[in-house]
């Protein structure tokens, strides 16, 4: 089954186009990782995936629902009402945690599934346990993210995610602000996560991590997608030209 369908997807900054005309489709329990350089557009894909940015065209649909249709070559966003229920098949995790600091490790957990999912307080926080439990951290509970490691506020900060119930989570860049040690901690995650076949989609520097992990590996470059497949082909035995250079000065 199709979770995520992007369709002809164009984005520009004023005079800047940063998305030029793209389209993923993403099966149920996929691992997909994209790749690229710097300002290839890879953020502001996920971004537009999880309506953070408006795309000027193109069509999006979760779980074959539409939050956006492309009407004469613009983006037609669905009613706010469908919006709110189509946000619940995604999780996104930002690159620099994005946890609130005056709530506990466990409120920042509970607090939308409570308050924005109307689920009951009681279920909500034996199940927040159970992911810190899963994640390494159930005793940094009561702790403020301000106490938290790095490793250890992305680490809450997959639970949170996961603790919306998403068919899909998306992933910005989830390591670029770890250092290499605790980087480690959470591709480790991210593994266990892919072994229970979670749908991701993750934006990633880590070559080896999409190598071992992807099912499907996006090459982006300036705006379009210039090679995608499976990662043996794509990273091991590139076609493009622009893939080759990239990955052999990544690979040192």
């Amino acid at each position: 089954m199709k979770l995520l369908e992007i369709n002809n997807i164009k984005k520009s900054f004023d005079d800047l186009e940063v998305l030029k005309d793209i389209s993923i489709s993403v099966e149920e329990g996929e691992v997909v990782s994209i790749l690229g350089p710097s300002g290839s557009g890879k953020s502001t894909l996920l971004r537009c995936a999880t309506m953070l940015e408006t795309m000027d065209a193109g069509s999006l649909m979760y779980c074959g629902e539409s939050a956006v249709s492309d009407v004469d070559g613009k983006a037609v966003y669905a009613p706010k009402d469908n919006l709110k229920r189509i946000q619940n098949y995604f999780g996104l995790v930002f690159q620099n945690f994005n946890l609130f600091p005056h709530y506990t490790v466990l409120k920042n957990i509970i607090d939308a599934p409570v308050h924005i999912q109307k689920r009951d307080k009681k279920e909500v926080t034996k199940e927040a346990m159970e992911l810190l439990s899963q994640m390494g951290i159930e005793d940094k509970a009561d702790y403020y993210p301000c106490q938290l490691s790095g490793g250890q506020q992305q680490r809450v900060a997959i639970a949170r995610a996961l603790a919306m119930k998403p068919k899909i989570l998306f992933f910005d860049e989830p390591t670029s602000a770890l250092d290499p040690e605790l980087t480690s901690e959470i591709l480790k995650v991210l593994r266990l996560l892919a072994s229970r076949k979670m749908t991701m989609v993750i934006v990633t520097h880590e070559i080896e991590f999409a190598r071992n992990v992807s099912d499907r590996v996006i090459f982006m470059d300036e705006g379009y997608i210039v090679e995608q497949g499976r990662p043996a082909d794509v990273i091991d035995n590139p076609a493009n030209d622009r893939v080759r250079a990239f990955l052999a000065k990544v690979k040192g």
